[in-house]
């Protein structure tokens, strides 16, 4: 967009600061229109012929623009849902479950996925009811406010299984 002096038609159409046409005038007489008011003349349309100017604060339109982008963008990652990873133990106590449950109710309140991994070291791997067993306890205390997307599933040396909000 050029603004006053790097506008070079010699003749524009000229909208004024309330929006009203005022019709096609020289580029000199409408510079020095929008200098009386105190404000720029902004080409709005170059293509256009003769092209189209408007009197307006330019400092003003760039910051609100700027504004609605960023207003734009917060709303976008407002509704991003994110991954959120809550790691457990196959012999996790079970004061140390409630509050990992507790965590996870409130990504899952916040409208997070949430998932769950159960981490097995040394020779617990022979253990996997154990995983299973403490994920089922996970699914039944979130049951009210979540629901599974995929189900427990052994990958290595992880039992991993993830929740989604209702």
């Amino acid at each position: 967009m050029r603004i006053n002096g790097g506008i070079r038609a010699l003749s524009v159409r000229l909208i004024d600061e309330s929006n009203s046409q005022v019709g096609i005038v020289a580029t000199e007489e409408a510079i020095v229109k929008a200098r009386e008011v105190g404000l720029d003349l902004v080409e709005v349309s170059p293509t256009s012929d003769p092209p189209v100017c408007r009197i307006m604060d330019y400092g003003k339109w760039i910051y609100q623009q700027k504004r609605k982008l960023r207003e734009a963008h917060k709303k976008n990652v407002k509704h991003a849902t994110m991954l959120k990873e809550i790691r457990l133990r196959p012999e996790i106590d079970k004061h140390d479950l409630d509050i990992k449950l507790k965590h996870g109710h409130e990504f899952l309140e916040k409208g997070h996925k949430v998932q769950f991994t159960v981490l097995f070291r040394g020779r617990q791997i022979l253990h996997k009811d154990l995983g299973y067993s403490v994920l089922d306890q996970v699914t039944s205390a979130l049951q009210e406010v979540a629901k599974v997307e995929r189900p427990s599933i052994m990958t290595g040396r992880r039992m991993v299984m993830i929740l989604v909000p209702k």
